[in-house]
């Protein structure tokens, strides 16, 4: 079995001081993704290079304490991609590859953190520019490997995926044009919602993100924003799936899923 978790950290500093190595320690996956390390090549040398006995990789954001993503593995990479051709968000640090390859098979898990448009038209419409540049990229990739992409979408597909979903039509992270375009992923694009696939109707107990406002988390008003998105080859191994809520590390809950390898 190969067990991958996602979490969007919203800081590592912060979510290792909540917890976060000892129930990596207890949980004990193959692999992680990170997303949302708000953190420099400075912050995390002596202290992050390894979790749980999992190596980090990085790729950071040129901007101090924002965005930035990680992956943390127990085997060594045969190479690591950094970004995605588009120097606008490269910049950002939202794109990180870890390619596993043998003779058998090509193979990789991406670490991505999709933009928020949620502050405002102009970051609405980077996250559109975003959306394009990704779905392309992965277009070019699924051509030549299987992979599992994970992390932070930040944007919920259907009506079951947040808790208020009519009050949110309007809102970035549920928009028509978003969902049409994770529509357009999974159909045309060929790739596949993971969790979905294994859970097809949950609702409350999928959701992994919520707002620290109005007591969101306590009354579970919640958001399914992150995801596993896989080629079918490699979404054909998933076998179970959860959504650990036990422990607060951060705004988001991780999402771990095992899969045969």
């Amino acid at each position: 079995m190969f067990k991958l978790t996602s979490l969007n950290l919203n800081g590592i500093r912060s979510a290792a001081a909540k917890g976060l190595e000892p129930w990596l320690e207890r949980l004990a996956p193959d692999c992680m993704g990170v997303q949302e390390i708000k953190a420099q090549a400075d912050d995390v040398h002596g202290r992050f290079e390894t979790l749980a006995g999992l190596r980090g990789y990085f790729h950071f954001a040129q901007k101090k304490g924002y965005s930035g993503v990680g992956l943390y593995t127990r085997w060594e990479p045969t190479e690591i991609i950094t970004g995605i051709g588009t120097p606008e968000f490269d910049a950002e640090g939202r794109y990180l590859e870890a390619r596993f390859d043998t003779v058998q098979r090509q193979f990789s898990v991406i670490s991505c953190y999709f933009p928020s448009g949620s502050s405002g038209e102009e970051r609405q419409a980077a996250k559109y520019r975003f959306l394009d540049a990704i779905y392309l990229h992965l277009q070019r990739l699924r051509a030549r490997r299987d992979f599992i992409l994970c992390g932070d979408v930040n944007i919920a597909h259907h009506e079951i995926d947040l808790k208020n979903w009519r009050g949110n039509r309007n809102n970035s992270g549920f928009l028509p044009e978003e969902r049409a375009w994770m529509d357009n992923l999974l159909t045309g694009g060929g790739l596949v919602d993971v969790y979905r696939q294994l859970h097809p109707e949950e609702t409350g107990a999928a959701y992994t993100w919520w707002s620290n406002r109005g007591q969101a988390w306590a009354r579970n008003v919640g958001w399914r924003i992150d995801y596993h998105l896989a080629t079918p080859a490699a979404a054909a191994g998933a076998r179970c799936a959860s959504v650990y809520k036990e422990q607060r590390f951060s705004d988001h809950a991780p999402l771990t899923i095992e899969y045969l390898w």
